[in-house]
């Protein structure tokens, strides 16, 4: 048992609502370009100059193109939890066991917690989130009273994960 894997989870930012956003500005840029430059007409009351539309749909398809890539990877063996949130980590922050005081998993909101998704930092003691998508997530209270909530969509396998190491401590 030798830093075995006891449990693995990958997470993307899969909300429907967010892509229909995104792909919309998107569809709005583009449109913008078309009308402004190739039908010679200007788009809007106030149109911004075609190097602006041309800067406003980079920035727009960046963003898209980034939030694509964005994913929290999570990972419990034996001697800890490796985490990171792909592209803004690239190498796994590792937390090993003896930082920890406390480690269970718990419902949480993440708008009033945290106040929304991603690389989150929560007020009133809340700590600091790492999380894409539900209401469920790994807490950890560390040796110095920091915390941190990593996002999980199967909490039930990530506390028996917990539980067979003897590391589910509420």
């Amino acid at each position: 048992m030798e830093n075995d894997i006891l449990f693995t989870e990958q997470q993307k930012f899969k909300q429907w609502w967010l892509w229909l956003i995104l792909l919309a500005v998107n569809f709005v840029f583009i449109f913008g370009i078309y009308k402004q430059m190739i039908l010679g007409q200007p788009f809007g009351d106030k149109p911004m100059s075609n190097i602006g539309l041309f800067m406003g749909f980079g920035i727009v398809l960046l963003l898209t193109i980034l939030f694509y890539y964005f994913k929290l990877e999570t990972t419990l063996k034996t001697d800890g939890i490796y985490v990171r949130f792909f592209p803004i980590h690239i190498k796994y922050k590792i937390y090993t066991w003896d930082m920890i005081n406390k480690s269970f998993v718990r419902k949480y909101n993440a708008i009033t917690e945290y106040g929304g998704w991603g690389v989150r930092y929560g007020i009133f003691g809340s700590g600091k989130a790492l999380n894409v998508s539900g209401n469920q997530g790994l807490q950890l209270v560390f040796a110095n009273n920091k915390k941190l909530l990593i996002g999980t969509n199967k909490p039930q396998e990530l506390s028996e994960a917990l539980l067979k190491i003897g590391q589910l401590k509420p």
